[in-house]
């Protein structure tokens, strides 16, 4: 071998050692690496940099956009709502839970989906008496699966296309990978319900957590023109949410103190809620309620400039010993007030009503700027936002539908290139005011994009210096001469397990140059190695680390690592024997 090829297998360990080992960033690591090899003269800029300008990384930023768009809208959370229903049984609610994840996460990217439909999941999960422990882990394994249908589904396979469309010029249609992916999906979904309910066991919700964190009481009204006048409590789900619960009813003056399960709701009820900070921005994401005071419809903000933030008042706060009504906290502030706690607990009574005194702590409904604005002055002792507590605006989300849908039909139909497609998409997410420019910006994971982006020039040095093609030979060797269905199933099962330690799409761009080196060893069509690659790299089951819908329901589903192992790695077997047994099938060798 070459040194080039020595410093670059050198430099390759050295990056999957720090990515396992260490607490360094990946796109720090990927990016240290790029540079490296820079400077050292393996890679020229050009080579070194090609992966910022890969088809696929702009497709998978541009399609970023058009996830948020659909988030803002509330699109997601309103299909969830329509599709989960009100099953009978556990199982029953895993099977409703697995098709619309799975079909959702084949046409946007599954990360976003998981993303949405935690809170919803929680909800749907409390109101019909099931742990959500035994539904968040099957629904980010649907995502995953779902991703796999199509070539949009996750950035994994983007990813490969791309590499493929700059290497060998070669274009995978949107729905080529659904032969081997919607099996995958079928047989994966069987699993999880047979199974996951054996396995996952209770871990309790976030209902143990409430009597620890501030309580607030906030109050809404249902809107004649929602969806839920003429619904029940329970079919509203407002009887079990995540971090509040509903307390009493106000229905024309006349105060319902023990609200039933079964009780009907109607136009112009207020409902008034007690629970943590965040209930608040949960009560704004069920579509039909609206909040109940007339401070908050006078705010001069559009929908998408709000946002909940908590203040602890100072000394220095000019309308202490004064009412809310008498301070004109509207007026001064920009801000209208949802509620106040002291000590910990809500204060009874009116909220105009109530006399402001130091330490107190405000819930607002204010602008993004807020918390900028007023960090450093003495009126606050403490400003704080809540963390993605913008309101959707489910008028514009039949108009986000529409966006998704004709992007998958131009893209399917061969009009446009999945490129172009989401060019467009996102560009009318924005025309259409679905999401504004700024939050477009910010929708845009910077610190993925860099990752996969940095992850090209190793997977390029492997190739140039001949580091991939000496890797191929050694397994080759190792392992005695292999058929190409063998070699096959040998690439497949050293991405899953690269997966499982790093991120998807970086074992993706490294693995990609050496299952070219194999097939080219063997004589073979490279086009069933790129495709057991994007697979591999996808199905990460095993650990909460492998795919960030797995570290997402981590927290919210209270896992241990072994429930990962548990339940993920059967069906990681299962899944790699159904992809290689169908994928020569698809793609001959």
């Amino acid at each position: 071998m070459a040194w080039e090829a020595i410093v670059t297998l050198l430099t390759l360990f050295t990056v999957l050692a720090a990515l396992v080992i260490t607490r360094v960033s990946a796109d720090l690591v990927l990016m240290a690496a790029l540079a490296f090899l820079l400077i050292t003269g393996i890679l020229g800029p050009v080579e070194a940099l090609v992966g910022f300008g890969n088809p696929g990384v702009i497709t998978i930023a541009t399609l970023y956009v058009v996830a948020a768009g659909l988030k803002e809208t509330g699109a997601v959370q309103w299909i969830a709502r329509l599709l989960l229903g009100h099953p009978k049984t556990e199982k029953g609610a895993q099977l409703r839970m697995l098709a619309p994840t799975g079909i959702l996460s084949g046409f946007m990217n599954n990360t976003a989906v998981v993303a949405m439909f935690i809170p919803a999941i929680q909800d749907w999960a409390q109101r019909l008496g099931i742990p959500s422990s035994r539904l968040l882990l099957p629904l980010s394994y649907a995502a995953i699966l779902g991703g796999t249908c199509t070539l949009i589904g996750t950035s994994t396979n983007l990813v490969v296309d791309g590499m493929l469309q700059t290497r060998l010029g070669i274009n995978l249609g949107l729905f080529e990978l659904a032969w081997v992916g919607v099996p995958l999906l079928l047989v994966g979904g069987v699993y999880l319900v047979l199974v996951a309910s054996r396995v996952l066991p209770d871990r309790g919700g976030m209902k143990e957590e409430l009597e620890q964190v501030r309580e607030y009481g906030v109050e809404v009204e249902v809107d004649a023109t929602g969806p839920l006048a003429g619904k029940t409590v329970a079919q509203a789900g407002l009887r079990a949410l995540n971090y509040g619960y509903l307390t009493e009813i106000d229905r024309d003056g006349r105060l319902i103190t023990a609200v039933e399960p079964d009780r009907m709701l109607q136009a112009g009820d207020k409902l008034y809620f007690v629970g943590a900070p965040e209930c608040a921005s949960e009560l704004r994401r069920i579509q039909g309620l609206k909040p109940a005071q007339a401070s908050i419809q006078k705010l001069d903000l559009a929908n998408h400039q709000r946002c909940l933030v908590e203040v602890v008042l100072g000394q220095e706060f000019p309308a202490l010993g004064k009412t809310i009504r008498e301070s004109r906290f509207r007026t001064r502030f920009n801000a209208a007030i949802l509620s106040v706690s002291r000590e910990g607990n809500r204060v009874p009574g009116k909220l105009g009503d109530i006399t402001f005194k130091m330490g107190d702590t405000l819930l607002l409904e204010a602008s993004h700027e807020f918390v900028e604005q007023y960090r450093f002055r003495r009126d606050f002792l403490l400003v704080s936002g809540l963390n993605d507590s913008t309101p959707p605006d489910f008028r514009k989300a039949p108009r986000a539908l529409v966006i998704l849908l004709l992007m998958v039909l131009v893209s399917a139909t061969g009009l446009f290139q999945i490129i172009e497609a989401a060019f467009l998409a996102a560009g009318a997410m924005i025309v259409s005011g679905c999401i504004t420019a700024s939050r477009a910006r910010r929708s845009v994971d910077l610190p993925v994009l860099v990752v996969i982006a940095a992850s090209f020039s190793l997977g390029t040095a492997m190739t140039e210096t001949g580091g991939a093609e000496w890797v191929a030979t050694s397994l080759l060797g190792l392992f005695g001469p292999l058929t190409p269905w063998l070699a096959l199933a040998l690439v497949y099962i050293l991405t899953a397990a690269f997966t499982e330690a790093i991120t998807n799409n970086a074992a993706a761009v490294l693995m990609f140059p050496i299952a070219l080196a194999v097939s080219e060893q063997l004589g073979v069509n490279f086009l069933p190695f790129a495709v057991a690659v994007m697979f591999a790299a996808s199905a990460s089951f095993i650990t909460p680390l492998g795919y960030q819908t797995n570290l997402m329901v981590y927290g919210p589903g209270r896992y241990q690592f072994m429930d990962y192992v548990r339940l993920g790695f059967p069906l990681s077997l299962l899944v790699g024997a159904t992809a290689i047994s169908l994928i020569p099938f698809v793609w001959a060798f």
